[in-house]
């Protein structure tokens, strides 16, 4: 089903579809001019997810932004004549006035922590875009959120018309942080001095014209007579840099999701998700290729690893926006290792194919959104799976990895010993947030076992090979296969939700922090607590009272 997102009941758990499609879109317009695509903001205010808050002065809410991930997708596959971005507004004066302070003072913690990783995601997904330009055209005000936006781009242009200004006002207005990457984007990304960050990060009112290009806040700024022409000519520069495939190339169209909801099972034609809300667990198995294409350009969007992606990816937004109480995921796959192998090695074989390339820019950027996933995550890889390669990463972004050694006795349909098989998907295409690859991160303390481990590339491996290599985590036999994993997967049940997920995103990634692992540790960490401090959501708290004349009452104490 193609349409708005659908939600219920706003201060509890909402169900929504992360569908939709251009022509239904609500808050986006996006327009295509051979190698320039616009992208402009024109918020509905009535449009939001549920009722109780307007989205008034381009303010968004999560529907906004599933819009704007859809529009992304739509540029990289069916517009790869597209090198340039321009991301604008339909406001007068202002540009975007960032997320929607009533919607985030009236949702549950729950939901603006996934409403802000979701966000982060799309930010961090334009950023991910190999050949793309993304111009912040701001004609006005960028407050909070919308100055974020705007932050993801390559470029920021600023209207010079002595009213519109870039800030980051959260501190002095609501008592949060910036949620989505603005405070690591400005000193990491901008390179704005740490004091003039301070100053910036704590004036409510922001910076506006020649100071906010001295402080490298916005690239450059313009007058209203000229802005229109200094957005173009740079769009022109950038086009002309561009490695996409440009007007020779012809894209394919993304059609709807074929999803299939039956009680507890939703079935892709690729992907089968299994609820078992007893245990806490869902069950997401991946189905490998059936053949290798000729040709994934006649496949289009029905090519293996696309379509699959596609299916992964909306299996994960569903599940953990909607699932709450799942919190442990079991990672399955299923079907012929040799045909993963060769389907990846006809990809690494036309790697320079942009409709190749950009599925596999989509897949990266799939796991990536697996591992910042707040869930628990094991691996089983059992007779019948087809962990290879780049199917093999959903493995390695797992917490742990179960392997079963041999076959299952009882098995009426007995089916060969699982292996594991590493190939060129494994050793750096696919990197983690950290900008490791998963084997990196993995043997982060021993780089003899890294070696050994890409010695054993293009192998399948038994068991017994993978738990001497280090790529699983134990490896059971058919006895105590079960048992072993209903253990750990009560024993997962019985810890602190909270304290598992601050564990797992501090041991996902190992190693120096990246701007993007700083994002997101950040989100995790302090955006977290600090979301639900008094200070900022209790009845007197900045959140409470933004908007109704009266000062927040803090809590003085450091803690």
């Amino acid at each position: 089903m193609v349409g708005k997102p659908r939600a219920r009941k706003r201060d509890t758990l909402m169900t929504v579809s992360f569908d939709t499609a251009p022509d239904v879109y609500k808050h986006w317009r996006l327009s295509v001019d051979g190698e320039i695509a616009t992208l402009t903001l024109a918020v509905d205010e009535n449009g939001g997810l549920v009722p109780g808050y307007e989205l008034k002065m381009n303010s968004y809410d999560l529907g906004v932004d599933i819009e704007l991930h859809d529009a992304l997708q739509r540029i990289r596959f069916e517009h790869p004549e597209v090198k340039v971005v321009v991301v604008t507004s339909a406001l007068d004066r202002m540009f975007c006035a960032g997320a929607n302070i009533k919607m985030l003072a009236s949702s549950a913690h729950s939901w603006k922590v996934n409403f802000c990783k979701f966000t982060n995601e799309t930010r961090n997904g334009m950023e991910d875009s190999p050949g793309l330009t993304f111009i912040a055209a701001l004609n006005g005000t960028a407050a909070g959120g919308g100055y974020e936006l705007a932050l993801a781009c390559d470029q920021i242009v600023l209207i010079d018309d002595n009213s519109s200004t870039v800030s980051l006002p959260e501190v002095p207005l609501l008592g949060v942080l910036p949620g989505t990457g603005g405070l690591t984007r400005v000193v990491d990304k901008r390179g704005v001095r740490r004091d003039l960050a301070d100053v910036f990060a704590t004036t409510a009112e922001g910076v506006r014209g020649e100071r906010a290009v001295r402080w490298r806040l916005v690239d450059a700024v313009a007058k209203a007579r000229d802005f229109d022409a200094e957005v173009a000519r740079r769009a022109a520069d950038a086009a002309a840099r561009s490695t996409r495939p440009g007007s020779g190339a012809t894209g394919i169209t993304l059609t709807p999701l074929r999803r299939e909801i039956e009680g507890d099972v939703i079935r892709y034609p690729h992907v089968r998700v299994e609820l078992d809300r007893s245990a806490g667990t869902a069950t997401l198995v991946v189905a490998g290729p059936e053949s290798v294409p000729a040709d994934v350009h006649a496949e289009g969007d029905r090519a293996w690893l696309l379509a699959t992606t596609r299916e992964l990816d909306d299996a994960i937004l569903r599940l953990r926006t909607n699932e709450l109480d799942l919190g442990t995921w079991l990672l399955k796959t299923e079907g012929d290792p040799a045909l993963v192998a060769a389907y990846d090695e006809f990809l690494l074989t036309h790697r320079d194919d942009w409709l190749v390339n950009e599925t596999i820019g989509f897949y990266r950027r799939t796991l990536k959104r697996l591992d910042t996933t707040s869930r628990s995550l094991f691996a089983l890889i059992e007779p019948g799976s087809c962990f290879v390669g780049s199917l093999a990463e959903i493995a390695f972004a797992a917490d742990r990895q179960f392997m079963l050694t041999g076959q299952f006795e009882d098995d009426e349909d007995p089916k060969p010993p699982a292996v594991v098989r590493l190939d060129a998907f494994n050793t750096g295409l696919l990197p983690m947030s950290n900008g490791k690859s998963r084997l990196q991160t993995r043997f982060l303390g021993s780089a003899d076992e890294l070696a050994a481990v890409e010695k054993a590339l293009d192998r399948d491996l038994l068991a017994a090979d993978a738990d001497a290599l280090g790529l699983v985590t134990a490896a059971p036999d058919d006895l105590d296969w079960d048992d072993e994993i209903r253990l750990v997967v009560e024993e997962r049940a019985s810890f602190s939700p909270d304290a598992l997920t601050g564990m797992e995103a501090n041991l996902r990634f190992a190693g120096a922090e990246t701007a993007e692992t700083k994002v997101f540790g950040r989100l995790t960490a302090w955006q977290n607590w600090i979301f639900q401090r008094p200070n900022a959501a209790g009845p007197e708290g900045a959140l409470r009272r933004y908007g109704t004349g009266q000062r927040a009452a803090y809590d003085r104490k450091r803690v």
